[in-house]
């Protein structure tokens, strides 16, 4: 007899700024959506929660990076599929690398990656919709906390 949990599945984030830009990536493979959203990815059990961001950044990205203290914790869920994501957002900082056009993500999954500036994030179709706050706010600010909402596409 086989019994299935349906329980959150657990991922973490970068929010790295270098130089008062924004590393973001597209959130869904195949370009299905023009979503952007902060590296990062799902955890693999047995790993330490920095571990699982700087393996997924480096995946995602090619970057090297430093893991601070957490900023965020954002949730969402597919009422469809009953998918349902808890994400902790950790504070980030570049050690080695830079963006290149030639990057290939070995899960064929992050297809764009860019930096954005502040002003030109508010053109852009992102989540969370707190990101902005979070990214050019105080960043000694306590943790804060983003209500489940419905995947966005």
């Amino acid at each position: 007899m086989s019994i299935t949990f349906n329980t959150p599945r657990l991922a973490v984030r970068a929010l790295l700024l270098h130089e008062n830009r924004l590393l973001m990536v597209n959130a869904y493979g195949g370009r299905k959506s023009g979503l952007l959203c902060l590296p990062g990815g799902g955890v693999e059990p047995g790993t330490s929660l920095h571990d699982n961001l700087t393996r997924e950044v480096h995946e995602e990205t090619g970057l090297g990076i430093t893991v601070g203290d957490p900023a965020l914790v954002n949730e969402f869920h597919d009422p469809d599929s009953g998918f349902h994501q808890v994400e902790i957002v950790f504070r980030c900082t570049l050690v080695s690398g830079r963006l290149d056009p030639g990057w290939q993500d070995p899960e064929a999954i992050v297809t764009d990656r860019r930096w954005v500036t502040h002003e030109q994030i508010a053109g852009l179709h992102f989540r969370p919709l707190s990101l902005p706050a979070l990214a050019w706010g105080d960043p000694k600010a306590a943790p804060s906390y983003d209500a489940l909402e419905a995947i966005v596409r």
